[in-house]
């Protein structure tokens, strides 16, 4: 299971790039198949699509521990990144009442859609020599895209929905990866393992580009609010895009 790439891949390499292509058509093909099924089938289908990526985290772990740190747990792949959040607001959606439901899919409408869109354009994380590792990081951002493109179809239906509710919950969710980092810091002390939950950890300067030259020329708190908040502006304004376009499709 263990098998490796001659070279590992390097950003906007030919595999990358073969990746990208991939996911437009996965993607574009998925829209034809769906956009004419009803609401409920949208929803069941969210419900099966996290459940499958909970399976795929599982295996994840398990292969992580076998073959990319066997010493020792290596909490960078803890589940509670940014993009780890639609595998949990996709099993929740069929369960929960109109408006939380409304909450979670307007959160893989704009956050999650967000977040696995730069994954997958900047994947250096996922780029790694074990083949199957890579793959898995892949497929489990397109399948992210296609939540998101269920989440929107499913909100095309209904009436606007609120974005504060949505703001409010990336705020939680932000806070309990920091809480997870400060937790992992002190005990195992050692950069290399230590979480990095959402990309906030206080205690290490960024290593993402651009946000890496603002935490060394202000700090890494000043780094880590700039980070957070453009997240926020990108996906709040993605909110609007969308409702805008969900409102001239309607008219």
């Amino acid at each position: 299971m263990d098998i490796r790439f001659d070279k590992t891949p390097g950003l906007f390499s030919p595999f990358h790039i073969i990746m990208l292509v991939v996911t437009i058509v996965a993607v574009v093909l998925f829209v034809i198949l769906v956009k004419k099924k009803s609401e409920d089938s949208h929803i069941k289908l969210i419900k099966w699509l996290g459940i499958g990526m909970i399976i795929a985290e599982v295996w994840k772990q398990w292969f992580s521990l076998t073959y990319v740190y066997p010493d020792a747990y290596n909490m960078w792949f803890f589940p509670w990144q940014l993009c780890s959040m639609a595998m949990y607001c996709s099993v929740l959606i069929p369960f929960v009442k109109e408006k939380a439901q409304d909450t979670l899919l307007t959160f893989l409408a704009t956050f999650s859609l967000f977040a696995a869109i730069m994954a997958l354009l900047f994947p250096q994380d996922m780029l790694r020599p074990q083949i199957i590792f890579t793959m898995h990081g892949f497929i489990y951002h397109i399948v992210m895209l296609f939540e998101s493109v269920l989440a929107i179809m499913i909100l095309k239906e209904r009436k606007k929905t609120a974005f504060k509710p949505v703001l409010i919950l990336y705020i939680i969710m932000s806070v309990i990866a920091e809480l997870l980092n400060t937790f992992g810091h002190f005990v195992l002390s050692d950069r290399n393992p230590e979480p990095n939950m959402f990309q906030i950890t206080p205690y290490y300067p960024s290593t993402q580009v651009v946000f890496s030259s603002i935490a060394k020329a202000l700090g890494i708190i000043p780094e880590i609010i700039i980070y957070s908040v453009l997240i926020m502006i990108v996906s709040f304004l993605i909110y609007l895009l969308e409702n805008k376009i969900l409102k001239k499709s309607k008219q």
